[in-house]
């Protein structure tokens, strides 16, 4: 049977070509597929309009040291205003020897912290010491408590202390806290970093935080609530653009907006016009998209422009935003607080034509 024969001649040559090329290949490690690299999300959101007139919110308010306001944050849901200070030379606080400076209390990094109602009447207040300079904070409300992301662990450059990581504590009416508090959750976002200052976008659930590596500044978009569970991966890092003097700054979705500028007589600051301006950057992409001088609070001794912040008139309502700018007022060692809005928002149809 001629036709047999080659058919079984046949299957054995491949079969003997079969096993040993899978010999062969059980000697090569298995390599698994590269997982697709997971992208980080568009931000997508509307972006304030920052050439309409500001609207006041609070004006010429005290706070518990009557130092210049450094920054702030809101509570959305428990309405509440913080506003952090260097701490006023003068004081001595329990353990402390005598009273300190108002330089060694800069030198130091110590702030004051005070809680106000909507209207701006002081609530309460705690002390701060070694946390930093205070550039940026935020608010996160937890139920009917509110927890402060600030900076910490103040390192001295210059005459200034400065942090170099982030905390979050419970706002405690009276306490004082330091860097080794046990009341404190510490974050080190970024190994390497310093001059770490926060904010926060409660209606995306957004971190923001600004930092300097290398020299330069950057700040780094995190999901609050990762960061809470301490993974680190940031979904947008932008480089700072050039600006003056910075005073502050605060993140709405794709957006986030900075501020700068001096008091009247200082850096080239003349009243009524100042040098306050606002620069609008598209977080995807680092482009600055807007900026403007702004006009609000002109009639303001003083007027220095110190912090930004989101507030929510309506927690519940994330599309309804308000961008306030803060300014201190008055003369030492009298300085008063003062914060401005601007809340009409341009469609994002508008902004990407």
């Amino acid at each position: 049977m001629p036709n047999a024969t080659r058919t079984t001649s046949f299957i054995r040559k491949h079969l003997v070509k079969l096993v040993g090329g899978l010999a062969i290949l059980s000697l090569v490690p298995f390599v698994p597929p590269a997982p697709a690299s997971a992208q980080p999300p568009v931000l997508k959101s509307k972006m304030f309009v920052l050439d309409e007139p500001a609207k006041e919110l609070i004006r010429d308010k005290p706070l518990h040291n009557g130092t210049v306001m450094q920054s702030f944050a809101f509570d959305n849901a428990n309405e509440r205003i913080y506003i952090v200070q260097l701490m006023a030379g003068g004081q001595q606080l329990p353990g402390e020897d005598a009273p300190v400076t108002g330089a060694n209390r800069d030198k130091n990094g110590d702030l004051t912290l005070t809680q106000l109602d909507m209207k701006g009447n002081v609530l309460g207040h705690m002390f701060l010491k070694g946390f930093g300079h205070g550039v940026q904070i935020g608010a996160e409300p937890v139920g009917d408590q509110t927890y402060l992301w600030t900076e910490t662990d103040s390192v001295t450059e210059g005459s200034s202390g400065w942090g170099t990581q982030l905390a979050r504590f419970p706002f405690e009416n009276g306490k004082i806290l330091t860097p080794a508090s046990p009341e404190l959750e510490k974050h080190r976002l970024i190994e390497g970093a310093d001059r770490t200052t926060v904010n926060l976008d409660e209606a995306h659930g957004l971190l923001t935080m600004r930092y300097r590596k290398n020299g330069a500044f950057h700040f780094g978009v995190y999901e609050l609530e990762k960061v809470k569970r301490r993974e680190y991966t940031p979904i947008a890092d932008v480089a700072q653009p050039q600006v003056g003097t910075f005073q502050g700054f605060a993140s709405y979705g794709a957006y986030l907006y900075l501020l700068e500028g001096n008091s009247y007589g200082s850096g080239g600051s003349t009243a009524p016009e100042g040098n306050t301006y606002i620069t609008a950057v598209d977080l995807n992409t680092g482009e600055v998209k807007d900026k403007q001088l702004m006009s609000a609070g002109q009639s303001l001794s003083f007027r220095e422009p110190e912090g930004l912040g989101i507030r929510l008139p309506k927690s519940n309502n994330t599309h309804k935003a308000e961008l306030h700018m803060g300014f201190a007022s008055d003369f030492t060692p009298n300085r008063l607080a003062n914060l401005y809005y601007v809340d009409r928002l341009l469609p994002i149809q508008a902004i990407e034509k």
